[in-house]
């Protein structure tokens, strides 16, 4: 099928047109607008509450929307297109998954979150353990968003400023830092989740847009099926595949799932800023129908890319350029602006969010700790400096990160499985069952670490590597990440039995068997058809990708 937008493959695509330029415009004014309207507020400025958590007084569709666009970050504009573009949609089975880790986390885990009182997750496991665990997961979890989330976001701000604008990558990267950091800093949550809800139409639409364009010019879904490669379109792959094995899918990645969606201080402080338990609920859930779309919002996009490259119609230099050379290659001058804007407001969405997150752990579980007298208005003075400090170091560990995967979702997905398990186990099981406690809680958190840190320090030096610890940093990270969580669960739980229980006073409403059963409330029907719906959509996504 000709086609009307995509120039010669030799052309360079990185120049936006002033149409473009406009819509990029009229995109920073309405961001910076909204955040300056939350930033004025005193109270965001003086209160704690205010900053790091809103004021505990959000709705469903703030809480969902905010969810959905703060993972919504590089990971997937770059790295899912690229998966997409090299591998097919198998990696979709990371987004699919997600919906139903979503039910896990607002029927399970909420109650006891909002309950509890708590600010954060690490404040949480001190209360279920004992402080040495809340230390320990402050500290892993600053340490995880360096490596990971900061790092990663800032690098794929380079890439579409590189790809599209023609601007060198640092300089890009460091206009995504500094364009997210300015509001992040001065508004707190309230400005991160305001500007969320307005990143999420923006994303949605662009994405969207380029699907539908990148079909037509390839010549609809039968061209599509017809130009992938063998399993491209298939989301369940032989337990022997490299990356994404079924086996790997059902083990490793719902570990992966529940510590991300369900632990991690980045995604629950959103719920933890709901006004009551079933606002938080339903924004879970108004969550998990979003996390359908990514399937067919960015991961086609990468399928569209290679059909278009195996047709010469545009050159694909490494698979993460994907979705910045197909929308410099399909798209007309202003509506480029648009779809440039939904990437950059998925990086900035992302960036703010981990910013706030990451620094209200350094506030509450390091800072605090030290200083327990400390104001209200110092408090937010140190979430202010943690922030710009913690982009100075993630700026100098992205050189390094290709050395663990040339693919940026990858990557991501890979160091998480080396620290989730343990954190998974301990909180999973210290829910479900009253007996385990500290020191077995440790024990699985430290022998957990131990491990994690071994694959990764072995998987940087591969090359020299033979025997029993090649097979060790090698082995598919999805499968590692469950031969991990069932290590630590066998620590928590040996040295739970080995040593005193905890006392019942203790875990009050902290487990199951410790708690009051709540009174149902007057929307949980609706809550729960709702979840059946998404569960729905679920299997009907399996069905279409079944290959």
């Amino acid at each position: 099928m000709g086609s009307r937008f995509i120039p010669n493959p030799e052309v360079p695509m990185n120049t936006l047109a002033l149409l473009d330029w406009i819509v990029l415009s009229l995109y920073f004014v309405l961001v910076f607008g909204v955040a300056w309207w939350f930033t004025r507020r005193e109270h965001v400025r003086d209160s704690s509450t205010g900053y790091f958590l809103a004021g505990r007084n959000m709705g469903w569709f703030v809480i969902g929307a905010s969810l959905f666009a703060s993972n919504i970050g590089s990971e997937h504009l770059v790295g899912l297109a690229g998966a997409g573009a090299a591998r097919g949609v198998a990696v979709g089975q990371f987004e699919v998954l997600a919906s139903l880790i979503l039910l896990l986390l607002g029927w399970v885990f909420v109650p006891f979150y909002l309950r509890s009182g708590v600010t954060t997750m690490p404040e949480f496991l001190e209360r279920r353990y004992s402080p040495a665990a809340r230390w320990y997961l402050a500290v892993i979890s600053v340490i995880g968003y360096v490596l990971t989330k900061i790092s990663v976001t800032i690098a794929a701000g380079g890439i579409v400023f590189g790809a599209l604008m023609g601007l060198d990558f640092w300089v890009g990267a460091l206009i995504v830092v500094a364009a997210t950091g300015i509001y992040t800093v001065m508004g707190g949550l309230r400005a991160v989740l305001a500007t969320d809800v307005l990143q999420l139409f923006v994303l949605v639409l662009g994405s969207a847009t380029v699907t539908i364009i990148g079909l037509n010019e390839l010549g609809g879904v039968s061209e599509m099926k017809n130009l992938a490669g063998d399993g491209f379109m298939s989301m369940w792959l032989p337990m022997s595949d490299p990356d994404f094995p079924w086996t790997g899918i059902l083990l490793g990645a719902p570990i992966l799932g529940v510590w991300y969606w369900c632990t991690d201080q980045f995604i629950v402080q959103r719920v933890l800023a709901a006004r009551n338990i079933d606002q938080a609920r339903g924004g879970t859930i108004f969550a998990g129908f979003l996390k359908l779309l990514p399937v067919f919002l960015f991961v086609i996009p990468g399928v569209i890319a290679h059909g278009l490259a195996q047709q010469g119609r545009i050159n694909l230099e490494t698979p993460d350029q994907a979705l910045p050379t197909l929308v410099g290659a399909l798209l007309p001058a202003g509506l480029r602006g648009l779809v440039v804007a939904g990437l950059l407001a998925a990086l900035m969405s992302s960036l703010s969010s981990v910013f706030n997150s990451c620094s209200t752990l350094v506030t509450f579980d390091i800072y605090r700790k030290l200083r327990p007298d400390a104001s209200d208005r110092k408090l937010v003075l140190v979430g202010q400096i943690t922030t710009l400090l913690l982009v100075a170091v993630a700026l100098l560990w992205i050189p390094f990160m290709k050395r663990i995967s040339g693919q940026l979702y990858q990557y991501l997905q890979s160091v998480q499985a080396y620290i989730s398990p343990p954190i998974a186990a301990v909180f999973l099981l210290g829910l479900f069952w009253s007996r385990v406690n500290a020191r077995g809680a440790m024990a699985a958190l430290w022998g957990g670490f131990v491990l994690g840190t071994a694959r990764l320090v072995l998987e940087l030096n591969v090359d020299s590597l033979s025997g029993a610890l090649h097979a060790y940093a090698t082995m598919n990270f999805l499968h590692f990440a469950a031969f991990l969580f069932a290590i630590c669960v066998v620590l928590l739980v040996v040295v739970s039995l080995a040593t005193a229980a905890p006392s019942r006073e203790q875990l009050a409403g902290l487990t199951y068997a410790t708690s009051e059963p709540g009174e149902p409330s007057r929307h949980q029907n609706l809550l729960v058809g709702l979840s059946l719906v998404v569960v729905a959509g679920v299997a009907m996504t399996w069905l279409m990708f079944r290959g």
